[in-house]
């Protein structure tokens, strides 16, 4: 059973910087790929980033694409989003799934990612 945990969020002022780390268990890590998402209070689940873990290939999010760089460490099975220019609209609960039927270069979506974790608050505001 996969078992993803997130940490790493918290508030900071726009302009500012956050790294998330998403722990991930229970799995062989190279099979699987790896993704963040974020919800707003009153709006749908967006796809920000997600990996290939077996080839470190990254995709973006239209809305974070030159701000946010997703990243993974295989021997540390643990995946990063480092968050630049943070801006007011990114402040969400941000989650981090896994799949392994999921072909990003076809496109990436949340039903194609059955486990989750639990989710962690980032806040961006003055």
């Amino acid at each position: 059973e996969v078992q993803l945990v997130e940490s790493g969020g918290g508030q900071v002022q726009p302009g500012g910087s956050l790294r998330l780390s998403c722990a991930v268990s229970g799995v062989s890590f190279d099979d699987y790929v790896i993704a963040w998402f974020r919800q707003a209070p009153g709006k749908d689940r967006e796809g920000v980033s997600c990996i290939t873990t077996q080839d470190g290939e990254t995709y973006y999010g239209n809305s974070v694409k030159g701000r946010f760089t997703m990243s993974g460490d295989n021997a540390k099975r643990i995946v990063y989003l480092e968050m630049n220019s943070l801006k007011a609209e990114d402040t969400a609960v941000y989650y981090c799934a896994a799949g392994n039927y999921v072909y990003p270069w076809l496109g990436w979506q949340s039903n194609d990612f059955p486990s989750w974790g639990q989710g962690t608050q980032v806040t961006v505001s003055s």
